[in-house]
């Protein structure tokens, strides 16, 4: 199930409840990457914002500020920031990863280059910490500061984690928590901070964000190799032709005999692949129940997300916030 088949999708709704909020932020995003003397950067900034993704970690900011009762007008510039620093993530992912495709489309530095991109995302993490600082906040310069770094630092750690096979699950979640639930938990835990929530509050948002971002890659990790490229936007395989240790193959490895890790030495971190490489690699999953174990993982880091979230106020943000951590995971049912 892709994340844009109906109205009655929580995204979709998050969408509608917040349309003001979000039009304020399209228009906050356009202004600030402009750029006076280079016109490349809004060029390469709109190729990726406008590309029609689903803007959640944006709209989990002001989705929790407004169910935390703030009335504004900074969740905007918050939620901004935190779609700057998505931006600029993925521009710069794209390059160390060599990827031609992102959300069905060509990326930046296929249509541009790689100087490109990677220039154009520093723009963008500069951007996204004028924005916080305009709110006067420094405990939300803190977080997002934080957050960035955070980011960064999951993505190295993945760099040298990937492609080795003593890679636990324990150094997956690390990575994960890096460099994508970070962000997702920053976004829900500013919202609270900047809405001036009791600590309880701010702590089980920060608590829903971290566990919404794992449940949301690990599907992620999980649809590489059995999605629809169509609804993924990326092709099937591509995460076992970068050579990526995710989690669905560190549990196949973890229940290896000797033929099928030298299989797996092989193709990970050798990168030796050849035809038929990758239906083999789908046929130890399968015969190990990695696809299942990974299933079962993620559905439970959404019930964490759930738990946590039902700590909150009650109301339709916090009902859709609740009902947006069973569709990520429904994404695999």
């Amino acid at each position: 199930m892709g994340l844009d088949e109906a109205r009655t999708k929580p995204h979709e709704r998050l969408a509608e409840a917040l349309a003001a909020d979000m039009d304020a932020v399209n228009a906050l995003i356009r202004d600030r990457m402009a750029s006076e003397h280079a016109p490349r950067i809004p060029q390469v900034t709109a190729h990726l914002v406008e590309a029609g993704g689903k803007r959640l970690r944006p709209m989990l900011t002001l989705a929790t500020a407004r169910m935390c009762g703030y009335g504004g007008p900074f969740h905007v510039h918050l939620a901004a920031t935190v779609e700057f620093i998505h931006t600029a993530t993925l521009l710069h992912d794209d390059v160390v990863d060599e990827s031609g495709q992102r959300r069905g489309r060509p990326t930046a530095n296929l249509l541009w280059d790689n100087k490109s991109s990677v220039l154009v995302g520093d723009y963008l993490f500069a951007r996204s910490f004028q924005l916080m600082v305009e709110t006067g906040s420094l405990r939300v310069l803190d977080i997002l500061s934080n957050a960035a770094a955070t980011i960064a630092e999951g993505e190295v750690l993945q760099l040298t984690a990937a492609q080795d096979l003593a890679t636990d699950e324990e150094i997956y979640l690390k990575v994960v928590r890096g460099k994508t639930a970070a962000l997702f938990s920053a976004a829900t835990e500013v919202g609270g901070v900047i809405a001036g929530a009791p600590e309880d509050q701010v702590k089980a948002l920060f608590d829903y964000g971290d566990a919404l971002g794992i449940a949301f890659q690990i599907v992620d990790d999980l649809l590489d190799y059995g999605g629809d490229a169509a609804a993924t936007g990326k092709n099937v395989g591509d995460d076992f032709r970068e050579r990526k240790l995710t989690l669905p193959v560190i549990k196949a490895v973890a229940r290896a005999d000797a033929e099928e890790r030298a299989f797996w030495s092989r193709v990970i971190e050798k990168g030796d692949q050849r035809d038929g490489d990758l239906d083999r690699a789908l046929e130890l999953l399968a015969r190990h129940g990695a696809m299942a174990a990974t299933r079962a993982d993620a559905l439970a880091w959404a019930e964490r997300a759930k738990a946590a979230i039902l700590t909150l106020p009650a109301g339709d943000f916090r009902d859709m916030l609740y009902d947006l951590a069973d569709y990520v995971v429904a994404r695999i049912s």
